[in-house]
């Protein structure tokens, strides 16, 4: 599900890169999913989502990793998530959570059928091209209580995904490509680094401010990552 890296090449096609869809969030998890698929190999096509976030920055961001990225092709899909509400990320009425990831608990900035949604959506886009791989930058160990970044999610869903479409039908199904799944936070800020990644362009503040706050959750994490990876300098971009 997660951990091998995808084919170099399509079979019978070996001058042919095989074509993967990653799907890009414009933060850092995303970035380094689809860089590691670029570097297997894989002929890279991004794919985002305007789903009623609370800012536009990180689809701003993800149009600057796709082009730092090289990517041949880079779609951004408008499906509304907030018109149901039912997160702290869609609903501005909700205050964004500061006091820390508490283990067990799942946090107000889960949104309800996310990754399902964008997975689904993803998979279509991926049959639709011949794709085999489906690239995810979803990690279960800083935000472990989100039930769709958790190993037996992506299970599941591959399961359901080799019965839904004629490619899996066929033998041929697109693979769910996780590798970042069980990676602690400074270990994808090191290969982010080693990937020449531009860190300081992808966005992960849950706010929309000219900076990122430093407060949320995901700022918190992922600054503490930084300056554990030693580039202190990057913390608070």
């Amino acid at each position: 599900m997660a951990s091998a890296p995808p084919p170099a090449s399509d079979p019978g096609t070996s001058h042919q890169p095989a074509t993967a869809i990653a799907l890009l969030s414009g933060g850092l998890d995303s970035a380094t999913a689809a860089a590691l698929a670029i570097e297997a190999g894989e002929r890279v096509i991004g794919l985002s989502f305007d789903y009623g976030q609370r800012h536009r920055r990180e689809l701003q961001a993800a149009s600057r990793i796709a082009a730092a990225l090289g990517l041949s092709e880079h779609h951004t899909l408008e499906v509304n998530l907030a018109a149901w509400g039912g997160s702290a990320l869609t609903d501005p009425d909700q205050a964004i959570p500061g006091e820390g990831v508490l283990e067990g608990l799942i946090p107000s900035t889960y949104v309800p059928g996310r990754n399902t949604v964008f997975i689904a959506l993803g998979l279509s886009l991926a049959e639709a091209r011949g794709a085999r791989r489906l690239v995810l930058g979803v990690n279960a160990v800083d935000f472990s209580g989100y039930p769709d970044c958790r190993p037996d999610y992506l299970d599941a869903f591959q399961s359901l995904a080799d019965l839904a479409s004629r490619a899996g039908r066929q033998g041929r199904g697109v693979k769910l490509w996780a590798p970042l799944v069980q990676w602690s936070k400074t270990r994808i800020v090191q290969e982010a680094l080693r990937l020449g990644i531009p860190i300081a362009s992808t966005w992960s503040c849950y706010q929309g401010e000219a900076e990122p706050c430093g407060v949320c959750d995901s700022c918190r994490i992922r600054d503490a990552a930084l300056i554990e990876a030693g580039r202190p300098d990057l913390a608070g971009r």
